[in-house]
């Protein structure tokens, strides 16, 4: 789908790659994934396309086949059914009654677990398998099936299909989970826990042929340790015995206990298609090794993706280019050179404002479970800034004039291209133009109507121009085509709130909470509105809520203080001043509303304290100075 951001997915280069190429001709390129789905999905999708007469298919999946809907580790219901009891559940979530029990049982197997929030990968921490789980061949069995079927629907459908091997981060990548074998004895284990401590130590001071050899050692005792085979395998990269270290990253990525990444088996399912299928209309791509091929080592890693699977920038250029140089032979004979990555970055409306954007979501992203749990995490993290840092040298208003004129010519050009005005309608935001961001997104509404992004984000950004009424009419058609927007009911809850709807703006928050109860947001703008409605007792419990999400919060904090005052809660409120302070020692509101607290308190040394650092902050604080000088006539 190209998540994180779809504008500038890898079928998106595809589509300029061969209209610059083959100028005379006309391609539409018509993406029908999206995020966390696997084969069982595709295959119901792969047969609606058959009707719609494509001249070319392209198949890229098997990442989700572990952890989407009906994998062995997932969160969606029945962990690895057999296939037949899946694809009658299919059938009976097309009717109505089918969805209703599907609905209430996954209430009832919901019933007693908590949410571990921090994102959609965090729901899978409790779900971890085992390398040799016979849950896994179960997927396997019903991978291969489901590839036949969407494979056998495409071919017969008239078109060409590319089926393509799935590449994935193996070299920087390391395991999200790793389980030792449970049937070890103890005097196993201590001599596994022994070896592997003593090759850390080593491959610590870098001493990779030692440390490789006390891993080999340890992986005599227990194979299937997912982290021992990376670690292994960085060992022998630093040795430049790359053969090897292919071997043991694989290793890692198929014994990982949190599958996430398509693996060798995946991988070798879709090869083995191919010798199945045996006809001219089904093209092989092995872009997982075609990707790997321009690294020395001969691995994908962080050159080509932000952490397991999703594309960088190079990687989708890379990945489309790829494809686009396997379907040349189909199209008309042309001496035309592809165009460079950076004249398809330009196509694309990929200005440093609209690539940071995307460098900003994969920081927010990756600070949270379980990619935050992750060896190298701390490495990407800072990779990422240093490239954000790189970029806002670049964002400075001459280049935005520039970047401005050149979004308006490329849509001078291509008028009906949605995403260009997407992208436009970003950089716009980005720049400080809001008004005229929104317009672009009326644009996008214009031409997909259908889709609920371009009524969402043209009523966010109303709201922020105090455009409520105009808000609350766009929100409301982007929750009617999608009610499962979470940022939607959050958006629509502010705007109400702003307009002082407050029972309407609760049911709102209320909405978004059904859906996220562990958004923290919600719960903190759902606190202000029952404080407004004199609900104190519900508001004070719902910051609560928050500040467990996120005790360093220091707004939250803030905001219960606040709560508690109003309730008459002195002392308690007092407590969450001095929180807030902690927590944000550079806000002023919750440096002098502490101080005041503490001086009605009479503690005046600690109240002084407060005012002054509420003077370093902001040195003409008015109320600031006028309390101290009315603690220096209390303390004399």
């Amino acid at each position: 789908m190209g998540d994180p951001a779809q504008s500038i997915a890898p079928y998106r280069y595809l589509e300029m790659l061969l209209r610059e190429k083959f100028p005379g001709n006309e391609f539409e390129v018509i993406n029908v994934a999206f995020t966390a789905i696997n084969s069982h999905v595709i295959l119901p999708i792969a047969r609606e396309c058959a009707a719609h007469e494509a001249d070319l298919w392209i198949i890229y999946m098997g990442n989700n086949e572990m952890v989407g809907p009906f994998g062995a580790a997932t969160v969606f219901g029945s962990q690895a059914p057999p296939l037949p009891s899946v694809r009658l559940a299919l059938a009976l979530q097309r009717l109505r009654t089918g969805q209703w029990l599907m609905e209430l049982g996954r209430k009832l197997r919901s019933q007693g677990k908590k949410s571990p929030g921090g994102g959609r990968m965090a729901m899978f921490l409790d779900n971890q398998i085992a390398p040799n789980s016979p849950l896994k061949e179960t997927v396997y069995r019903n991978f291969q099936k489901n590839l036949h079927d969407i494979v056998s629907t495409g071919v017969n459908s008239g078109a060409k299909v590319l089926l393509n091997t799935v590449a994935v981060n193996l070299k920087d990548c390391p395991p999200f989970a790793s389980i030792t074998n449970s049937h070890l004895s103890s005097a196993d284990r201590v001599q596994f826990e022994q070896l592997y401590a003593e090759a850390m130590e080593k491959a610590a001071q870098k001493e990779f042929a030692k440390a490789s050899q006390l891993f080999e050692r340890a992986a005599q005792v227990d194979s299937k340790s997912a982290m021992l085979q990376f670690r292994w395998g960085e060992c022998l990269l630093a040795q430049t015995n790359f053969t090897r270290a292919r071997e043991r990253f694989q290793l890692a990525c198929d014994n990982d206990a949190l599958p996430f990444r398509a693996d060798s088996r995946i991988n070798a399912t879709i090869r083995s298609e191919h010798e199945k299928v045996r006809n001219k209309e089904l093209i092989l791509f092995d872009s997982a090794a075609a990707l790997a091929a321009d690294s020395e080592a001969g691995l994908c890693g962080r050159e080509i993706f932000y952490e397991h699977v999703h594309f960088d920038f190079d990687g989708r250029y890379r990945l489309g280019r790829a494809w686009a140089e396997q379907i040349e032979s189909l199209l008309p004979r042309n001496t035309n050179a592809w165009v460079s990555q950076a004249f398809c970055d330009q196509l694309l409306g990929l200005s440093p404002w609209n690539r940071a954007q995307v460098l900003r979501l994969m920081l927010e992203r990756i600070q949270m479970p379980p990619l935050s749990g992750q060896a190298n995490n701390e490495r990407r993290r800072d990779s990422l800034e240093a490239r954000l840092t790189e970029l806002r040298a670049e964002m400075n208003p001459d280049n935005a004039a520039k970047v401005r004129k050149a979004f308006l010519k490329l849509l001078e050009q291509r008028p009906e291209d949605y995403f260009l005005h997407q992208e436009f309608a970003l950089f716009l935001e980005l720049t400080g133009d809001p008004a005229a961001a929104t317009a672009e997104w009326q644009r996008f509404v214009d031409l997909l109507p259908q889709d609920s992004l371009g009524y969402y984000q043209a009523g966010r950004l109303l709201v922020a121009q105090q455009r409520y009424a105009e808000a609350e009419v766009s929100l409301k058609r982007a929750l009617a085509i999608r009610p499962s927007r979470v940022d939607g009911w959050i958006e629509l809850g502010n705007t109400l709130a702003f307009e002082k709807k407050y029972p309407e703006a609760l049911a709102s928050y209320s909405m978004a909470l059904k859906r996220n109860p562990q958004n923290r947001q919600t719960l903190l703008r759902r606190g202000k509105v029952l404080g407004q409605l004199k609900h104190h007792s519900e508001a004070i419990e719902s910051y609560r809520a928050a500040i467990q999400l996120k005790p360093a919060d220091g707004l939250s904090h803030y905001e219960l203080g606040l709560e508690l005052l109003e309730a008459g809660e002195l002392n308690a409120a007092g407590k969450e001043f001095g929180e807030a302070a902690r927590h944000s020692p550079d806000n002023v509101a919750v440096r002098f509303n502490y101080g005041t607290w503490l001086m009605n308190q009479k503690h005046w040394a600690e109240a002084q304290q407060e005012f002054e650092a509420v003077l370093r902050l902001e040195p003409g604080h008015v109320q600031a100075q006028e309390k101290l000088v009315t603690l220096q006539k209390q303390i004399q």
